[in-house]
């Protein structure tokens, strides 16, 4: 998913070069991605950036992968009986996903296009997607003190789980700091201070294809809530929530978390640089990281 706007970062960050020859984040994920057995990639972007983004990365893919991109506009799936949508920004990560659904069939994985997430979450997802049954899902799970900002505040989907790693609710948190020592989630009934070991989810989905229905049709219901507020956004977590709420489904949380950096704020992109210098480095990935 490469269609946020990146209010907060200041720029396009999706098409932000951070490797030692410009590589962006998503660079790296189609290489991990590549490595774990993805043969498939749809870019899920805004119509301003959609030339710009095939000129970079699909001479890297071809004869690599099957590649597609689909635009997140704003009147995609919604009914006509709404009218046209006075807004702005697109209708969020759960959109996002339906618009990918005009090229996919299989089970397939959802990520961020500005976040790094490891050669292991691409494995995970790889892994139980090869043998889920329709109406299994998973996220990779990361622990909530690993993925903050020392910038500001931030959004993450903070989980709950049973003892076989079944997730039993997903909150979407939207303002989460640390402050004094302590990890708070800044809510209008007050501060909650919260586990930071606990998994949140950093956008590192993996669905069945049964999940577009479902998907659309809670999209929908949304809709019917929210279609004149033009900051409403339906996250993924919303969907998700929904979903094992009415028993449609579950979704069990992965291994795989150990490596995740992102960027959110312009201040962030100095750190990010730097740790994908280091992996780099190490010998994790080749430099220039598409010339092997």
């Amino acid at each position: 998913m490469a269609a946020g706007m990146g209010s907060r970062y200041g720029g396009i960050k999706q098409i932000d070069g951070f490797g030692p020859n410009g590589e962006t984040i998503m660079d790296y994920s189609l290489y991990d991605a590549l490595r774990a057995g993805f043969s498939k990639f749809v870019f899920v972007v805004m119509e301003e950036i959609q030339e710009t983004v095939k000129e970079m990365f699909l001479p890297k893919l071809q004869g690599k992968a099957e590649v597609h991109f689909v635009i997140q506009s704003l009147e995609k799936f919604v009914p006509e009986s709404f009218g046209a949508p006075e807004r702005k920004k697109p209708w969020g990560t759960t959109h996002a996903m339906l618009c990918g659904s005009e090229v996919i069939q299989e089970p397939f994985a959802v990520i961020n296009a500005d976040d790094f997430y490891g050669y292991q979450a691409f494995s995970s997802l790889a892994d139980f997607l090869s043998t889920a049954a329709p109406g299994d899902h998973c996220m990779v799970g990361y622990h909530l003190e690993n993925v903050l900002s020392e910038f500001g505040s931030v959004s993450r989907g903070y989980a709950e789980a049973d003892a076989n790693n079944q997730l039993l609710s997903l909150t979407e948190l939207t303002k989460i700091v640390r402050e004094n020592g302590k990890i708070i989630a800044k809510e209008e009934s007050g501060d909650r201070i919260l586990n930071p070991k606990a998994p949140v989810s950093m956008n590192c989905w993996g669905f069945m294809p049964d999940a577009f229905n479902l998907a659309k049709s809670m999209f929908r219901d949304f809709l019917e809530k929210n279609f004149t507020n033009p900051s409403a956004e339906y996250y993924i977590a919303l969907m998700v929530t929904g979903m094992i709420d009415r028993k449609l489904g579950s979704v069990h949380i992965l291994p795989g978390g150990d490596t995740w950096f992102g960027v959110t704020y312009r201040e962030d992109r100095d750190e990010v640089a730097r740790n994908i210098h280091k992996l780099v480095d190490a010998g994790k990935y080749p430099t220039p990281l598409w010339n092997q």
